[in-house]
């Protein structure tokens, strides 16, 4: 049998990405905000750690010589720019090995069975957010109520508060951080550039998105207090970069421009972070106050 080139094959997988979401089975994605869906250019973020997600949506992407980790996919139209990102850096999205989402809601899991099916990469995920990433959303306590929001998937490994995912000499550190899901989580690393080494958070801030009383959210009855148990251990955490599932949440937009030059120093935000735990912090209190006088 011949040989197929490089870009032969590419193509091909592009084209097998775009017909699995169109023949995927039926998933009511919620209304999108418009900055999820835009394109963003990808770029090099430190050492071996890529943006490759869009607008809002981060993406990450850890490149090893044994194959390449992709953290988040977006919503379920994300496959295609993902690919296309990972080729402009002179990635292939066939070199993904692993996949990691830092929570189960269609705007992070939307493209995760594409992608997983497509590259047969192992999806790893924290153990409380697997019948979620079964039902495809329809079992989360909030989310819910939209069904099926993104194509099930059936995890590969699940994964306890502190566990290790190894990848061709990387190291990725697990933290569960939950309330926004059950599951929710972020992960600690270290990457490498000629210069220097850099310890990088990927945060999964615990936003809150319930307009009812935490009393009242029987699907999720540890609620309250594991915004107070993630929200107290975040602010023990010592990075040198740090990065979120939102772009919008870490101030992507501010810190780096398409076309800007390598540097990882915009991204050494200590301040920002700290005071993006503590507004989240007041409004959980807020919250707490507003719950016992109900």
């Amino acid at each position: 049998m011949p040989h197929r080139s490089l870009k032969a094959i590419v193509l091909a997988l592009f084209l097998s990405l775009s017909a699995l979401a169109a023949t995927a089975q039926a998933v009511k994605e919620p209304k999108t905000d418009s900055l999820w869906e835009k394109p963003y250019p990808p770029f090099r973020i430190a050492g071996n750690l890529y943006y490759v997600g869009t607008y809002d949506l981060a993406c990450y992407l850890i490149t090893t010589p044994k194959g390449n980790i992709l953290i988040n996919t977006g919503v379920a139209s994300s496959a295609p720019q993902i690919q296309q990102s990972m080729e402009t850096l002179g990635f292939h999205l066939a070199d993904t090995k692993i996949l990691l989402t830092t929570q189960a809601h269609y705007d992070h899991m939307g493209a995760m069975a594409t992608i997983k099916k497509a590259t047969g990469a192992k999806l790893m995920v924290d153990e409380k957010e697997a019948d979620v990433l079964e039902t495809g959303g329809q079992s989360d306590y909030e989310l819910g109520k939209y069904g099926v929001s993104f194509q099930p998937v059936k995890p590969d490994r699940l994964l306890k508060d502190g566990a290790t995912i190894k990848l061709g000499g990387m190291k990725l550190k697990l933290l569960h951080h939950p309330g926004h899901t059950k599951g929710s989580c972020s992960f600690l690393l270290t990457v490498k550039d000629s210069l220097q080494s850099y310890k990088v958070l990927i945060a999964n801030l615990p936003s809150i998105i319930i307009d009812r009383p935490f009393t009242a959210v029987t699907a999720y009855p540890t609620i309250a207090s594991d915004y107070a148990h993630t929200l107290k251990n975040m602010k023990d955490i010592h990075f040198d970069i740090w990065l979120a599932s939102h772009t919008s949440q870490f101030g992507l937009h501010d810190k780096h421009k398409p076309n800007d030059a390598y540097n990882p120093a915009a991204f050494m935000d200590q301040k920002g972070y700290d005071e993006a735990i503590s507004n989240l912090q007041k409004k959980y209190d807020e919250k707490i106050k507003e719950d016992a006088e109900k």
